[in-house]
C-alpha cells in the first residue's frame, strides 16, 4: 500500500495576508492568537506578513515563530 504524502505548506513571510488566507483559511485562528486581525483589513490584499506584523510590533524571531505555526495548522489540513 502507497501512502499518500501530505504536500507541504510554504507560508513565507513576502505573501500577502489575502493570499495566505485564501489558500490556507485555517490559518487566520493563528494570526488571530498573535494579535493580526487583519482577516477583514483593507490592507490584507497587498500587505505582507512581515509588514503587518512589524506594524504590530512583533520581531523577526515572533515573526519566524508564528509563521512556523501557521505552516503546520496548514500542513494539517492539507
Amino acid at each position: 500500500m502507497v501512502r499518500e504524502k501530505k504536500t507541504e505548506a510554504r507560508i513565507m513571510q513576502d505573501m500577502t495576508f489575502g493570499e495566505v488566507l485564501e489558500k490556507y483559511p485555517e490559518t487566520a485562528q493563528v494570526m488571530m492568537s498573535h494579535g493580526l486581525h487583519c482577516i477583514g483589513c483593507h490592507v490584507a490584499s497587498y500587505e505582507t506578513i512581515k509588514e503587518g506584523a512589524k506594524a504590530h510590533g512583533m520581531t523577526d524571531k515572533q515573526i519566524v515563530s508564528m509563521i512556523d505555526k501557521m505552516n503546520k495548522a496548514a500542513r494539517k489540513n492539507s
